[in-house]
């Protein structure tokens, strides 16, 4: 028996890179979901490979109406939704005299307020099926800031305060919230991206590295676990090297 056996998921940005391997991980540990993304030609094509056990949906995590429609398709073909996994996101970056307030607006939209719609969208469905769990992606600069990466920085740093007032009203019904604050990922996003050096494990982490803690997260394992980030990132924000005397 599986370990996500009986649960329901819809990922968000399903279609490749972190949460593709999100999605055949929730299949292969006996779970079903509902992959919801832009790329249609790519989600449709992933949820074909993972047979009955998958579903898409095209997903605009910015338009509520999509995230709604996801939401009925997940009880409407397979009865529940116990999971929710906010991964969709953005990453631009510019000087400050560069950034415009519409790049700011994009990236707040995408990785802010679309982890928000689908809260919303879910929450009546989760504490239906309750136990239920709500895992918000993030990432290690939700923890720490990087020069130009002004939105991103600021998205990522607001999923976390957002995962935990969710934690903290639903915990009473049954439903858990989690933020995961991944570092340098091998997904198309960081393709081609120099990370030596950048974390004491000099590599990027394969995708999943990520959707086996999302696998925890989403299982009754992590049953005491709420209102909390996990990192998953090399040892990037443990600290520095020594110290080297000129």
């Amino acid at each position: 028996m599986g370990r996500l056996e009986g649960k329901v998921a819809i990922v968000s940005g399903g279609a490749r890179g972190m949460g593709a391997a999100h999605s055949r991980a929730i299949v292969a540990e006996g779970g079903q979901v509902v992959i919801g993304d832009i790329l249609e030609a790519e989600g449709r094509a992933l949820a074909d490979s993972l047979g009955e056990a998958a579903a898409f949906t095209t997903l605009d995590v910015t338009d509520a109406d999509d995230w709604a429609r996801a939401a009925d398709l997940a009880l409407s073909r397979y009865g529940r939704l116990n999971v929710l996994v906010n991964n969709a996101g953005i990453c631009t970056m510019g000087s400050l005299l560069e950034y415009t307030a519409d790049d700011w607006n994009r990236i707040i939209g995408v990785n802010l307020t679309g982890q928000f719609l689908g809260i919303k969208a879910s929450v009546a469905a989760l504490v239906a099926a309750a136990p239920a769990s709500i895992i918000n992606i993030a990432s290690t600069q939700g923890m720490e800031g990087i020069a130009q990466l002004h939105g991103y920085t600021a998205s990522k740093f607001g999923v976390r305060g957002l995962t935990k007032s969710v934690a903290l009203e639903l915990a009473a019904q049954g439903v858990r919230a989690n933020t995961i604050c991944p570092g340098t990922i091998a997904t198309p996003m960081n393709e081609g991206l120099d990370v030596s050096g950048f974390n004491p494990m000099n590599r990027k982490a394969d995708p999943r590295e990520v959707a086996s803690l999302v696998v925890y997260l989403a299982s009754d394992e992590s049953s005491f676990i709420t209102g909390t980030e996990i990192v998953v990132d090399g040892g990037e924000l443990a600290g520095h090297g020594p110290l080297v005397g000129t």
